[in-house]
């Protein structure tokens, strides 16, 4: 195992290539990402987070001239690296097409969709439209127990669908066409492809992996055919009998070595058209190979860690003679912001109270992501740069951000707002009616009333220095007579104050404000704002100093808004 100073300089190695390449201290989860890439560091994940924090801590003191010294001397090789990698191609590949496009996305619907999902939703839906070709959701749903299917989520998913300019051309519900997947199963059967298996799972297990065959896998077909009937009246407790598909028992990956295809649950489905009709159920290898060939499916895009899944499957497609639909595979993506969040892991959070729901700005549901105010044509632009490579990426939501910013800014009308307020009463004020840009570039202004005391933010509050003189931002100059407690007075209007002696300017918002309420990812900020945001209902605008946000609901004088980026 490396010891503490190994691992700190593999550590600073790749931070100093990211702070040369990008010009600036790299994020934890970027250089974390490069680090847990070393097979034998994945064991050491807390402990390496501490040395990464500590590496940055040094890097962000160093010039970028020392930064760039330092990686020449300890890593050049990262340095020449730097000079010779392009920038990697965005978009997708172009395909070659031969008859009809028929893609599918095919999520199990035990939670909304996710920023993973938008990723397959996004992709094969520009590829069909790009060839005139066709779009179906496939819902496998086949498994009411474990990934247990929630009944809001089917709508859901074709809402987020719609919403992402993805609407499909065809939805297919795989527990609405269990008939048809016994069906197949029979004719396996028959064909000497498949078998009822009675062994207890560890017992199969220890004969698999000595590249044995169970004592049932020669059972002539009719013998297999009457136990699979029992199976399908319910004759068999859970676990006591499985469907294997018969490939090689001696495979080099006892992965496909007779894998289950058909297993005994007797929990009902959620959905009440299914409910108790049926106690056997297809695991989602086989329902998903069966369904590719009925639906038609000519190009499967998928993660690389699956191809395994494909290896079972064209076996089903040999004893059937099907033939299997072209592949394409990519790498996984991480975000850093979100970590290793599940589906299951969500679910269990919202219900013991650690998350609002499937909403909340902290979860990377698309559900949320929209409540925050990103647009869809952001995260798509997003998705299709991040293209079809099988190379693993690790990125932040800067770059998502930094797409919904070039939509958002030209459009979104900017208001004031102070977090963690400060009365701030101003000695020879007058009453008076500010008047703001509506939006640096448009044109137009908003009228806001100020009477002698305003708000300012706790942080500009704390700053203040005893003879500072300053502005408060499109109403008057004050300058600081006393600390505490906290006073100031009013000494002109004159810009000059700005331009001459680069006076500060800060924020402020009226006494007679709404009560605002910004949810984000790390805190919830309390605070007040003008008035004119409570008409900007399910738009995004900017409140000045703090950013952009998405006004979510107005009740009275108060406004709720969800914080979407900087």
């Amino acid at each position: 195992m490396p010891s503490t100073e190994d691992i700190k300089l593999i550590i600073k190695k790749y931070a100093l290539q990211n702070a040369v390449k990008y010009n600036k201290t790299p994020q934890a989860g970027a250089v974390m990402g490069k680090v847990m890439a070393q097979p034998e560091l994945r064991s050491m994940a807390k402990e390496i987070t501490v040395l990464v924090n500590e590496v940055l801590a040094e890097i962000d003191q160093m010039s970028p001239e020392a930064r760039g010294e330092e990686l020449n001397k300890i890593a050049p090789e990262l340095i020449a690296e730097l000079k010779e990698k392009k920038e990697p191609e965005k978009g997708l590949p172009p395909l070659e097409i031969k008859g009809a496009l028929v893609m599918r996305f095919a999520p199990n619907p035990n939670g909304p969709p996710t920023l993973g999902s938008a990723r397959g939703i996004v992709v094969n839906s520009e590829y069909t439209k790009k060839y005139n070709g066709k779009l179906i959701i496939r819902f496998d749903d086949t498994d009411p127990a474990t990934k247990r299917p929630m009944l809001e989520a089917y709508t859901w998913y074709l809402e987020d669908c719609e919403w992402l300019g993805a609407k499909p051309d065809e939805v297919v519900i795989a527990s609405d066409r269990i008939p048809e997947y016994y069906e197949v199963a029979e004719e396996l059967i028959r064909r000497g492809g498949a078998y009822v298996c009675f062994c207890e799972q560890e017992v199969f297990k220890a004969l698999k992996d000595e590249k044995k065959a169970c004592q049932h896998r020669n059972e002539k077909p009719q013998k297999n055919l009457e136990s699979w009937k029992k199976m399908l009246e319910g004759e068999y407790k859970e676990q006591e009998a499985v469907l294997r598909i018969k490939t090689d028992i001696a495979h080099k990956d006892p992965a496909i070595r007779d894998w289950v295809a058909f297993r005994i649950i007797k929990t009902p489905h959620p959905r009440p058209e299914v409910g108790d009709k049926y106690c056997v159920w297809p695991l989602l290898d086989f329902e998903g190979a069966v369904e590719d060939h009925l639906l038609g499916t000519t190009l499967i895009i998928r993660g690389k860690d699956l191809t395994d899944s494909e290896t079972r499957q064209r076996y089903v497609y040999k004893y059937m003679g099907w033939t299997y639909p072209e592949t394409m595979h990519w790498g996984r993506v991480q975000i850093h912001e979100f970590g290793k969040l599940s589906t299951s892991g969500i679910k269990k959070a919202i219900a013991e109270g650690q998350y609002s729901g499937w909403d909340d700005p902290r979860l990377p549901t698309i559900r949320a992501i929209k409540r925050r105010g990103i647009l869809p044509e952001a995260l798509r632009k997003f998705m299709l740069d991040l293209g079809l490579g099988e190379t693993d990426i690790s990125l932040s939501l800067d770059t998502l951000y930094a797409e919904n910013r070039k939509i958002i800014d030209p459009v979104a009308n900017r208001y004031f707002f102070v977090w963690d307020p400060v009365e701030l009463e101003v000695e020879d004020a007058e009453p008076k009616i500010a008047k703001a840009p509506i939006h640096p570039t448009r044109g137009g202004l908003r009228e806001i009333p100020a009477g002698t005391t305003v708000y300012i933010t706790g942080n500009d509050a704390e700053s203040l220095k005893i003879g500072e003189r300053l502005r408060l931002k499109d109403l008057y100059n004050i300058e600081v007579t006393d600390i505490s407690p906290l006073k100031v007075k009013f000494i002109g209007t004159d810009m000059d104050l700005v331009k001459k002696e680069k006076a500060r300017i800060i924020h402020w918002a009226p006494l007679d404000g709404l009560k605002v309420r910004v949810l984000s990812p790390e805190r919830e900020f309390i605070g007040v704002g003008e008035r004119g945001m409570e008409k900007e209902v399910d738009k995004v605008v900017q409140f000045e100093r703090f950013g952009f946000v998405r006004i979510d609901s107005v009740n009275g004088d108060e406004v709720v808004a969800y914080f979407t980026h900087k």
